[in-house]
């Protein structure tokens, strides 16, 4: 399923004395361009809640490849890699918009819960929200 990639200008607060952007606002910018990709597919967080659905994470993780700095704009691909009834996998690759260059690569691991807060398998709880994210996992062969 195709989107619009995320876009992101790195603001002052973003940096630190260096005006490099702080490691910890990389997983800022792949949550926003996670819940940016649901939007654009009509699968919001809020839609996704009000069906009773939550999407914690599990697990994060980021390796960062060259500093960001304030006053750039960082494009962020997002793709669904791993997909069962139970959990999702979501890699992230964040690059400079201007040059390409490659900043930082991520991955998040969820699950899925109901509103009780309790573990379900999407594909029986939630037929059609399971073939959403179904259309979302990036084929194997896709893969760079």
């Amino acid at each position: 399923m195709d989107f619009i990639p995320y876009r992101h200008k790195v603001q002052y607060y973003e940096t630190d004395g260096m005006r490099v952007v702080h490691h910890s606002n990389y997983i800022r910018f792949m949550e926003e361009a996670r819940c940016d990709m649901l939007e654009q597919h009509g699968y919001s967080y809020a839609r996704l809640e009000a069906l009773g659905l939550s999407i914690p994470v599990l697990s994060v993780s980021c390796e960062y490849k060259h500093m960001s700095r304030f006053g750039e704009t960082l494009v962020i691909g997002v793709a669904v890699t791993e997909l069962t009834p139970t959990r999702m996998t979501v890699q992230y690759e964040i690059r400079d918009d201007a040059t390409g260059d490659l900043r930082a690569t991520g991955e998040t691991k969820h699950c899925f819960l109901s509103a009780a807060g309790r573990p379900i398998s999407l594909s029986r709880s939630m037929p059609e929200v399971f073939q959403y994210f179904t259309h979302l996992l990036k084929a194997p062969d896709a893969a760079e």
